[in-house]
């Protein structure tokens, strides 16, 4: 039996068939698995030194927490400064599967909120998946936290958390996930949403596992577990909002009293880092300044469009 294939399907064959075999999992731009285990992640956002503007206020180095997992952190430092600084420790987004703390965009964000809120920041740079799935990066923050604990002259106390549009899944959609419509340049969509929990959960895990959905049945209980201020920053037009006020509530719930959480309208995942707005930059900051220096919110916060 001869079968023809159609020009448009055998020139994407072509495509996808390279020396390193098939390709099993790819988003757009961002990340190509190949089923023989080798992964391409195109530059598409520029990796850049620690060097900074002397305008900012801010001084930046790098400094290695693991050499042999690639385990290391850029630290953003305000100049001018008297007395202690809280410290802002960060981990960047990607999904687990891309991203880094040389990100020019995660570089240029974490200075300008070292110097609005005053504060020293370490960015980590953690171990990606396919190569390393989780709980590698779990893992690794835990280390770059017992790292500079053991670095401190006096012990680290946690006064905070602060989560961005915090990366959960689950296998049941939400009403968010399965009705809210992202435009091509999206910074996350639920296909590529899929696709990074296929490739950074381990092998034979649903998204329910608790390193996915950290409220799913049988995962760790949130009662006793959370005895800190936290705050949930939440974008109106993200896929993961649904999941994000669920959080919260779970929070709530589970007897935390010092939640809360802010909406920003008319912005979608990752706006903070991608955003060409001054004035949503802005505001972001000032939430998380005000975090940082015990200035509370309303526990729940909406902000009108941010033009």
């Amino acid at each position: 039996m001869a079968v023809q294939v159609g020009s448009n399907l055998s020139h994407r064959i072509g495509k996808d068939r390279h020396q390193h075999g098939v390709v099993a999992e790819e988003i757009d731009g961002l990340i190509k698995a190949y089923k023989d285990g080798h992964v391409e992640r195109p530059q598409i956002v520029p990796c850049v030194t620690s060097s900074l503007a002397p305008e900012l206020g801010v001084t930046s180095r790098d400094t290695v927490i693991d050499k042999f997992k690639n385990i290391w952190a850029r630290f953003y430092v305000p100049i001018k400064f008297h007395g202690k600084l809280p410290l802002l420790v960060y981990f960047h987004g990607g999904g687990f599967c891309v991203g880094s703390a040389a990100w020019s965009c995660y570089h240029d964000f974490l200075a300008r909120l070292a110097a609005k809120a005053n504060c020293i920041i370490m960015s980590v740079n953690y171990r990606l998946a396919p190569e390393n799935p989780l709980p590698a990066a779990y893992d690794d923050g835990v280390k770059a936290l017992m790292w500079a604990s053991c670095c401190a002259i006096k012990p680290l106390k946690l006064k905070g958390i602060i989560l961005i549009q915090p990366f959960f899944g689950g296998e049941a959609r939400t009403h968010s996930e399965k009705y809210l419509v992202q435009s091509p340049r999206s910074a996350l969509n639920l296909a590529a949403s899929d696709t990074y929990w296929r490739l950074a959960l381990p092998c034979g895990a649903n998204r329910d596992h608790p390193w996915c959905n950290p409220l799913a049945k049988g995962s760790v209980k949130l009662e006793g577990s959370v005895k800190f201020p936290i705050m949930v920053c939440i974008s109106e037009m993200d896929i993961l909002k649904d999941r994000n006020l669920e959080l919260v509530a779970s929070l709530g719930r589970a007897g935390n009293k010092r939640v809360e959480h802010v909406v920003c309208k008319g912005v979608g995942h990752a706006f903070q880092i991608l955003s060409k707005s001054q004035l949503r930059l802005d505001w972001i900051m000032a939430r998380i300044e005000g975090f940082i220096s015990g200035k509370r919110s309303p526990l729940s916060t909406t902000v009108h469009n941010l033009m």
